[in-house]
């Protein structure tokens, strides 16, 4: 191919010529493609392929007969009206579910007083949480419902806004000095149904002075017994630990409900709490059972925490609830402002997985009926 000369520059590079003499059209290069310091940015795909805007050969656009446009107004607008509500509704609608201004939706009763304590020796797994916005739960939904804070930091309390500074009346006064559970029972502020003993600084030494007490392992059973409040559930926030105000927790209930944080720790510390379990229904309190596992800070996003659930779920079997509760900022963020997830924002996901596990506890206790059983009062109950 013959290769054209310029002057003082050498030979030139060969041009090629496709076939019949013509030169390849320049692709234009249009201002969307230039960027601000002068370079030639990425053209459309049709320019690469050689087409412009401009060019010619471009074919015209098929014009739309009107009878199409009239036809696909129409399925537009059949289409609208047949799809869901927006996002920012639907939440509008789990809020006033949840909330139940109105008090229409409720969740059965128990035949009989349910007392559940909300045990794991693993801190940090959502106990205080899962007893606050379940107990919320309830009591917003037609049950009334007694929380007792058995923790010495007192976080219960702070989740339902009730004071529990030094010097206020406690569950530590109960359990040493005998005094009437009634007598420090507080009424929690917009729910009418929704009661608490708070626990102050002081209960951090009821650990140590318990031990020279008759009768030390039974101080809160005896209390509750002695209670003439009319409760359906009574939720016992437990320590950390497996010490003598857990034990009483245990030896003052049936029920023992475990919440589970989806990570691998926590399945060591449930080891351990079943094992005293069993060991205080041997010798202290024959009718202790779990009767209720619940899977708190579960991210769907890593595949540890669908093993450690499946690990759970094949362990517990049916005691595991349906629902799981995830990982939720709105959740973390409500006991900032002194309140429970299901009043800070009823509309999270947090606010509707609590909901939907205090709806699966409900149900399960309206079904544990036995034959010719029927409503007690608080004080023939233990």
């Amino acid at each position: 191919m013959p290769s054209s000369t310029v002057a003082g520059m050498g030979p030139a590079a060969p041009v090629f010529r496709p076939p019949g003499g013509l030169s390849p059209a320049p692709t234009p290069v249009r201002p969307a493609d230039v960027s601000d310091d002068g370079r030639v940015g990425r053209v459309e795909e049709a320019s690469h392929r050689g087409v412009s805007d401009e060019s010619p050969f471009r074919p015209a656009p098929r014009p739309i007969p009107e009878s199409d446009l009239a036809e696909n107004d129409m399925t537009d607008a059949y289409v609208s009206r047949e799809t869901e509500d927006p996002p920012l509704a639907q939440e509008a609608k789990r809020a006033v579910e949840i909330l139940n201004p109105s008090g229409e939706i409720t969740m059965p009763r128990p035949p009989k007083r349910r007392i559940l304590c909300v045990a794991n020796q693993k801190g940090g797994v959502g106990k205080t949480t899962t007893a606050v916005n379940l107990a919320v739960a309830l009591a917003l939904h037609g049950n009334r419902v007694l929380v007792i804070d058995l923790d010495p930091q007192g976080n219960a309390s702070t989740g339902l806004n009730v004071p529990h500074h030094s010097g206020v009346p406690d569950i530590y006064q109960c359990l040493i000095d005998g005094v009437p559970l009634d007598a420090v029972t507080q009424a929690v502020e917009g729910i009418p149904t929704l009661w608490a003993v708070p626990a102050t600084i002081d209960l951090a030494g009821a650990e140590i002075e318990l031990v020279s007490v008759v009768a030390r392992e039974s101080r809160l059973q005896r209390a509750i017994r002695a209670s003439e409040g009319e409760y359906d559930y009574i939720f016992i926030d437990c320590p950390p630990s497996l010490g003598l105000l857990t034990v009483n927790a245990l030896v003052a209930t049936d029920e023992v409900l475990i919440p589970i944080q989806c990570e691998y720790y926590a399945l060591e510390g449930v080891r351990a709490l079943t094992e005293n379990i069993e060991m205080i229904r041997s010798h202290l309190n024959p009718v202790l059972e779990v009767t209720t596992v619940l899977l708190t800070m579960y991210d769907r996003r890593t595949r540890l925490a669908d093993l450690v659930e499946q690990d759970v779920r094949a362990h517990f079997g049916a005691k595991c609830l349906n629902a799981v509760i995830p990982r939720n900022v709105r959740v973390s963020e409500a006991p900032s402002y002194s309140q429970s997830v299901m009043t800070y924002d009823p509309g999270s996901r947090g606010a509707v997985s609590y909901f939907e596990a205090a709806q699966e506890i409900a149900l399960r206790g309206a079904q544990r009926t036995q034959p010719g059983a029927q409503r007690t009062q608080s004080g023939g109950n233990g």
